[in-house]
């Protein structure tokens, strides 16, 4: 089975492992790398890779963001998330972003091959830990006396995008200036985000990017 892969991860060594990993299977090839989520979705968008690797904990512009743009812009290739991450809330976020597989940093040794070949054929594969969170949800085993965790405020993919450069210590002009918008409209942009998410400073809304996985540190 041949395979076109991308493989997007900050790390320059998580990055070569991976490579290395996957190309010694026959016909596999990993047609580009990247090193944050705004490098995959341009490369994606070039590129048309059967399968897209990303880790979530990227600079600029995070995994689970780039992945909603990538579904957009090579709506052929699947997505795999390869991240330390496994909290239930996580997964909820990588499978509302569209991804098909889901695979622990620590698990890539066993579960890497298998799940890229899997998302290469269309199918789901999730790492064991986190297929047992998926169970869990859908045999509804939360007692129903137990209030759920509240969805967290609806933001647009633009402001995701402002908040995670804000988040990363950005100023309206870098904002600007990254997103290709004026910087009275990143002004507005952060001015609406802070209403809508009740933030009193610059820390709270670090506070919330850190919480909402839309940047990590």
């Amino acid at each position: 089975m041949t395979m076109r892969i991308l493989v997007a991860d900050d790390h320059e060594v998580v990055r070569h492992g991976v490579r290395a990993l996957l190309e010694a299977r026959p016909g596999w090839q990993v047609v580009a790398e990247a090193v944050d989520g705004r490098e995959a979705v341009e490369k994606s968008k070039r590129l048309q890779p059967d399968v897209i690797i990303l880790d979530i904990g990227m600079p600029g512009l995070n995994g689970l963001d780039a992945a909603r743009q990538i579904l957009k812009a090579a709506p052929k290739s699947g997505i795999l998330i390869l991240t330390m991450h496994e909290s239930e809330q996580v997964v909820r976020e990588v499978l509302a972003a569209g991804a098909r597989g889901y695979v622990l940093k620590s698990d890539a040794g066993r579960d890497l091959v298998n799940a890229v070949e899997a998302v290469g054929r269309q199918r789901i594969f999730f790492t064991s830990s986190v297929a047992q969170v998926v169970l869990k949800r859908s045999l509804g085993r939360n007692n129903e006396t137990t209030p759920l965790p509240a969805e967290p405020v609806s933001l647009t993919h633009r402001e995701r995008e402002v908040v995670q450069l804000l988040g990363e210590g950005k100023s309206n002009k870098e904002v600007a200036d990254i997103l290709g918008i004026s910087v009275r409209t990143a002004e507005t942009h952060r001015s609406n985000i802070m209403h809508k998410l009740e933030c009193g400073s610059l820390s709270d809304l670090v506070r919330y990017a850190i919480r909402n996985h839309i940047i990590t540190v």
